[in-house]
């Protein structure tokens, strides 16, 4: 029951926070939860990264570890830094009064957040690439796919740093506006976002890095599409030699027919 109702505030939360929806479009984050050594990249990257904010509580260590085909000794040794026990759900690293000091409310779990944003994995994956420094907040960062929210750019010693280059609105002839093609970024139409710090990683290694972490976060709101998918060859054949059978009695009732 305390999952269910975990579940339906994380989905209601969600629903509610981004109703608007991003001032970016969306790029396509191409994931594939069939590739489980993307989905254990992901999930080390998660739990270092997104773990230390973020809890996922109904996911539980023990079923990550039999869907990545991981044992529980590492498991328990690369990806838990909480101290739960094999078979607890994923908690969130730091303190949740501290988080509401620091960003005025506790982070919200991660367990189904590929299934609650409009977009799904897409939206993940342009939120991850669209950090960009803003002095203007406390926080130093924001975010065009959700404009003025708490959460720092954790990623940015992979990616670096970088800017939103813009320029003015423009109307037409008969003074209506004209639509920004790359979306909006603070009223303003974005042309680029361009890198003014490196990080460790180059362009091409932190795009793989986040569709790792997106495809590790649409497994974690899914876990049975793994067995789902994997069924689904087997449930074709039935169907094939079910219809090859039916088939074959439909012939001998129009023989006795005939």
């Amino acid at each position: 029951m305390r999952k269910f109702l975990l579940a339906l505030v994380a989905v209601a939360a969600a629903g509610l926070a981004h109703a608007a929806g991003p001032a970016i479009p969306l790029e396509a984050a191409n994931t594939n939860v069939s590739d489980r050594a993307s989905l254990q990249r992901g999930a080390r990257l998660f739990m270092n990264y997104c773990a230390s904010c973020h809890s996922a509580q109904l996911n539980r260590y023990s079923r990550i570890a039999e869907d990545l085909g991981l044992t529980e000794e590492q498991v328990m040794q690369n990806l838990n830094f909480t101290g739960a026990k094999f078979g607890d759900g994923v908690k969130v690293a730091m303190d949740p009064a501290d988080a509401t000091q620091w960003f005025g409310a506790a982070p919200p779990d991660l367990s189904l957040t590929a299934r609650a944003k409009h977009g799904g994995a897409d939206w993940i994956y342009t939120y991850l690439k669209s950090f960009y420094i803003d002095e203007s907040r406390p926080i130093g960062w924001n975010n065009p796919v959700l404009a003025n929210a708490s959460m720092p750019h954790v990623l940015w010693e992979l990616q670096g740093v970088q800017r939103a280059i813009t320029e003015p609105k423009t109307n037409d002839a008969a003074g209506n506006p004209q639509p920004c093609p790359k979306g909006e970024v603070k009223g303003a139409c974005l042309v680029r976002f361009e890198l003014v710090q490196p990080g460790l990683m180059d362009e091409a290694e932190y795009d793989l890095a986040i569709r790792d972490i997106t495809n590790f976060m649409v497994y974690m709101a899914e876990p049975a599409a793994l067995k789902r998918e994997a069924y689904g060859p087997w449930v074709i054949l039935f169907l094939a030699f079910f219809t090859f059978l039916a088939w074959l009695l439909k012939r001998e009732y129009w023989r006795d027919l005939h």
